[in-house]
């Protein structure tokens, strides 16, 4: 596990008890990262030293990439951005070099990390970067409310994404949520493929961009043998549930449903790096950091999510 932003809302810091133990027990699972003395007092805390964790302990990956006194809850600062891709670099060596089948990362904040010099638009391309891959393989998969979302384009202005957005570019998203999905125990995945525009167009009414990309993402992508459905307008396939999946064009189209129906309670899946890599759909909460009122339901359900395609459990539908 690790840690995101240490002066972000950190829920296994903020809201000890049941489901903090639940939280600390996956942990000794999937994780690494540095928590010491963050989690519940009945658990003994002890390094990382190549043996499984016994009943009612947790082992530790130290990283020490944050003094305790450059630790400000609630205030964003370059130390903690720095401190942020410190402890990702350091849970995929920890994953790399066999030590455990997945990574949960916390809440991160663009705005520190790009404070900190690290050009840094969310997890996707930070992972995409740190396992050499280009950056538009690897995206990110909403998961939450019933709904599973991959985003062909994230964190950017709008007009710069949709001028990204590209018949290969969904081809390879779409791809890529296809073998996700399998490795989520998704046999033969269904997938569904919003339009750029309203009505995916209306057969060009409301502009030729579907007709030049997205209807001839979906003709390549059915040649490919994949089950696939679509262009249509995203506000008409929401509506169905014959679907393991949709793809959406850019951020808003994919996250506004998924939190509308999830709340915070969302895991977001980075897909297309080689990893099995998590995250949460929230962010990093600075005006209640420290507050003891958040909630860990978002961290739990993205190891549960992992844990499934892991073997460690089962995934969240």
């Amino acid at each position: 596990m690790a840690s995101g932003l240490k002066s972000r809302s950190r829920p296994q810091q903020d809201l000890p008890g049941r489901a903090d133990r639940r939280l600390c027990w996956w942990a000794t699972n999937l994780s690494s990262g540095s928590i010491a003395d963050l989690c519940a007092k009945d658990l003994t805390i002890r390094s990382f030293d190549g043996v499984a964790p016994g009943p009612n302990s947790l082992r530790l990956l130290a990283v020490d990439a944050l003094p305790r006194e450059a630790l400000t809850p609630g205030t964003p600062l370059a130390a903690g951005g720095r401190a942020t891709v410190a402890y990702v670099a350091a849970a995929i060596r920890f994953v790399n070099d066999g030590h455990a089948a997945a990574i949960v990362a916390c809440p991160h904040s663009e705005t520190s990390v790009n404070a900190a010099g690290i050009p840094f638009s969310g997890y996707p391309s930070l992972l995409a970067r740190l396992m050499n891959v280009p950056e538009d393989e690897v995206f990110l998969m909403l998961v939450g409310g019933g709904l599973r979302i991959v985003h062909v384009t994230l964190h950017e202005r709008l007009h710069t994404a949709l001028g990204r957005i590209t018949s290969e570019l969904i081809v390879r998203a779409t791809r890529t949520a296809d073998a996700a999905l399998r490795k989520l125990n998704v046999e033969q995945p269904r997938i569904g493929l919003f339009g750029i525009n309203p009505h995916a167009g209306e057969g060009g009414l409301f502009g030729d961009d579907d007709n030049r990309i997205t209807v001839t993402a979906a003709e390549r992508l059915q040649a490919l043998g994949l089950n696939v459905e679509g262009p249509l307008g995203a506000d008409l396939m929401l509506g169905r549930r014959d679907f393991d999946a949709f793809v959406a064009m850019y951020h808003d189209q994919g996250h506004i449903p998924v939190k509308l129906l999830a709340g915070r309670n969302s895991a977001a899946l980075s897909i297309g790096s080689g990893l099995l890599f998590s995250s949460v759909g929230h962010g990093s909460a600075f005006d209640i950091a420290g507050h003891s009122v958040t909630e860990p339901e978002a961290v739990l359900q993205s190891i549960q999510l992992l844990g499934g395609a892991s073997h460690f459990g089962e995934a969240v539908s």
